[in-house]
């Protein structure tokens, strides 16, 4: 290990224990109003003022999901121009503010506007304070530290729908107050956000993580076209250098690829879980039916940091190989979820959530943030994480949409069938 080598500095240490902390509270915290709308959906149906169709929920899923596939590929642009700092933070009030406004909503048409304001602020996010992260902790630590890391999503989503359902239904039983709860608790984070944040080592006064470590930077890593442009010009590059940079990188464009083949999965199960829960199972409750499914979250919380140290410790830093064992295991739990549910044991689909999200959360947070910051290197780290998981959010968009359209067993059925295409994509990158 890095830190074997060398002399640690005691305030250095405590900035990237600090960083660390704060970006992980950070995105966790993007979960409480990200899932505010999927808890909202459980109380509509006893709102004489809300009529709302689940194709109507879906369309305002697929609207959500529109605008944070685009503000993905915007975001990770800016984060390279302005920095990871501006974008948190004023994503993150915006994000709250919508959260407020949504919760006073009477219309489907008002719905639409603001959850696709939601759905920008939400795509300042994840490039922000992965590039944020990556500049305190060096390459030959990432795999751990970003499997690490990356729990976030997965421990956010499981906190925030029971934290915000009871609050709405168990507390003061009205949908509206799981969207105000929730735009409430990240308002306090962004407080913290101000207080703790910083966007490099060298803003608080501190040298590089690389020169730190005794790292040689890898030019030589750089794509030709990237080469060329930085022999052009030393001066921020403009949206369409940006562009031609990652769309001639093949790494890149497989990586948007298989995210985009990966990424309805999750969705599918973060906005629709609750529902299929609780339209199969409607006996147990509301409360009960949006628990459920956080089994799904909970393997989530493990799957990236035992899949960031097995390629660490145990497969040199090769990425994809994990990945592709265990997206076929996920293509593999996909097909039998259908069966499992048509089986009438709450148990036992709760157990096919957790393994679905083992299979699913590793290569999700390895390939959307470590293999992305990898390929991009420190100069176009934000862009590369923005347009891969943009490609994801894309693939998001069907897992949103396709259970409101198809059912639970016709839209598992097509979530397989993605993640086995996704498979054979990476097959040849296994060694890599």
């Amino acid at each position: 290990m890095v830190e074997n080598t060398i002399k640690k500095d005691p305030i250095y240490e405590r900035w990237r224990t600090k960083i660390f902390l704060i970006t992980w509270l950070g995105y966790a915290s993007y979960y409480l109003t990200r899932k505010a709308f999927p808890v909202a959906k459980l109380g509509f149906e006893d709102d004489a003022s809300i009529n709302m169709t689940t194709s109507m929920m879906a369309n305002i899923d697929a609207a959500y999901l529109i605008a944070y596939a685009i503000g993905q590929f915007v975001f990770g642009m800016m984060v390279d121009r302005f920095g990871s700092r501006k974008i948190i933070l004023v994503g993150m009030l915006t994000s709250v503010g919508a959260a407020v406004l949504m919760g006073s909503a009477f219309g489907y048409a008002f719905f639409i506007g603001i959850i696709v304001i939601q759905g920008f602020s939400q795509a300042t996010g994840w490039a922000a304070f992965c590039k944020n992260l990556s500049t305190f902790y060096s390459v030959k630590e990432r795999g751990r530290v970003m499997g690490l890391w990356c729990s976030n999503f997965a421990v956010g989503s499981l906190v925030s729908t029971p934290l915000i359902a009871w609050i709405a239904y168990g507390v003061f039983d009205t949908w509206r107050m799981a969207l105000w709860s929730a735009g409430g608790f990240l308002f306090i984070v962004w407080l913290l956000q101000i207080l703790f944040q910083r966007n490099s080592p060298e803003d608080v006064g501190l040298v590089s993580i690389n020169r730190y470590h005794e790292i040689e930077t890898e030019t030589e890593t750089e794509t030709e076209a990237e080469k060329l442009l930085t022999e052009q010009s030393q001066e921020k590059l403009t949206f369409r250098d940006e562009l031609k940079i990652i769309t001639t990188d093949r790494t890149v464009m497989l990586l948007g690829l298989v995210y985009f083949l990966l990424k309805p999965a999750r969705y599918a199960i973060l906005f629709w879980g609750p529902f299929i829960v609780y339209e199969h199972f409607k006996e147990v409750g509301k409360f009960a039916a949006a628990t459920v499914p956080i089994t799904f979250e909970i393997a989530g919380v493990l799957s990236p940091v035992i899949l960031g140290y097995i390629s660490d410790k145990y497969m040199g830093s090769r990425r994809y190989k994990i990945c592709i064992i265990s997206l076929f295991g996920l293509s593999v739990s996909l097909f039998v979820f259908p069966l499992l549910l048509a089986s009438h044991s709450l148990i036992l689909v709760g157990v096919a959530f957790f393994f679905i999200g083992m299979m699913q959360f590793g290569p999700d947070a390895m390939l959307s943030s470590t293999a992305a910051i990898e390929t991009g290197s420190g100069k176009r780290a934000g862009t590369v994480l923005g347009f891969v998981n943009g490609c994801g959010s894309i693939g998001a968009i069907l897992g949103g949409v396709i259970p409101g359209y198809l059912g639970a067993e016709q839209a598992f059925t097509f979530l397989a069938i993605a993640n086995l295409i996704a498979v054979l994509l990476l097959l040849p990158m296994r060694n890599k």
